[in-house]
């Protein structure tokens, strides 16, 4: 009976961490699966050994020491997830061609509630939110992966440089070297694109946007997307390493290769501390309509700035929690009829 009850014990205390070490994973190996497969493994390790945690840390710094080794075991392979823009030029519409690379190669979307814990102050929410946002979550897969840790350790999750020392089995002034170099490299980066800003919550201006763009997209309707786009803003489709840049060339990519899309149903997500909207199109087969991708967009000074689509929706619409197919309306049926 005792045994019992300190196992339940032991499973709660575990399991009231897992949203934050998911977080935390996710910045640190840039995939959703990958991160949800670290926190497990961290958590079964945990288990594992906790006959041998002596108690001089939190269960939750000793926690995050397992997941950190996890996530740096994980990344020895090298590889840096990345958005298309991170990899190629940007693609002319008269040029277009959907050519895909392997799923290791993306930065993944992530739904808000999987990766972000209730905080109480608003501040602190509004900084998690921005740390998993696209543009952030691209920059700091390109720090080294301790560079990476120390940074989302200090900057993110505050804490200490001696906490963090003590975390990597390093020194205060080696943290406090590797957060110097990680900030000069985000820094650089920030220098060459902006990433938008995304008030939290929307603000009415924003909510009215997106309303705009909903009803913009469902009706096919060009000339309105356009004025909702700004100049420069980009359309990426991963797995497909195609960006497009600018209006033009999103809307004529929208009526030439995404044609199929026109008269689809947009349903909204949360993803990346940004907006975001589960797209289907038109089932020619079944009828209603079909999930196509997963859109999460950017925004800023009154215009989306960008429009990022991830196509595996076997992968994605489960995560999220959506339907793998959406009816049609009752004024749809009676309109085909």
């Amino acid at each position: 009976m005792g045994d019992g009850t300190a196992t339940a014990d032991l499973e709660v205390a575990l399991e009231k961490h897992r949203t934050e070490l998911t977080g935390y994973c996710y910045r640190m190996l840039g995939s959703s699966f990958e991160a949800e497969d670290a926190v497990q493994d961290t958590l079964v390790r945990a288990w594992r050994s906790h006959d041998k945690f002596e108690g001089r840390s939190s269960l939750r710094s000793w926690l995050y020491r397992i997941a950190t080794n996890v996530c740096l075991d994980m990344l020895t392979a090298g590889n840096k997830r990345a958005r298309p823009m991170d990899l190629t030029e940007a693609t002319p519409l008269a040029r277009a061609a959907l050519a895909p690379r392997p799923d290791h190669t993306w930065l993944e979307p992530m739904p808000d509630a999987r990766v972000l814990p209730t905080e109480d102050d608003p501040a602190e929410a509004a900084v998690a939110k921005e740390s998993i946002r696209l543009a952030f979550m691209a920059a700091l897969q390109q720090l080294p992966p301790k560079q990476r840790a120390v940074l989302i350790l200090r900057e993110v999750l505050a804490w200490r440089a001696s906490e963090v020392a003590e975390l990597l089995d390093t020194s205060v002034a080696s943290v406090n070297s590797a957060l110097q170099r990680a900030r000069a490299t985000l820094a650089e980066r920030a220098e060459t694109g902006a990433e938008g800003s995304v008030s939290d919550p929307l603000d009415e201006e924003q909510r009215k946007l997106l309303e705009r763009y909903v009803k913009a997209f469902e009706g096919y309707d060009m000339t309105a997307l356009t004025a909702l786009l700004h100049e420069d803003a980009v359309m990426t489709m991963p797995p497909f390493d195609l960006w497009l840049r600018g209006p033009a060339d999103i809307t004529g990519f929208m009526t030439t290769l995404g044609a199929s899309c026109a008269g689809s149903r947009l349903l909204p997500v949360q993803a990346n501390g940004l907006p975001g909207f589960a797209h289907y199109k038109p089932d020619e087969e079944k009828g209603g309509f079909t999930p196509w991708a997963v859109q999460v967009l950017e925004i800023s000074d009154g215009r989306i700035t960008g429009f990022h689509c991830f196509l595996d929706t076997q992968r994605w619409f489960p995560l999220f929690g959506l339907p793998l197919h959406l009816e049609a309306e009752p004024d749809e049926v009676q309109q085909a009829e």
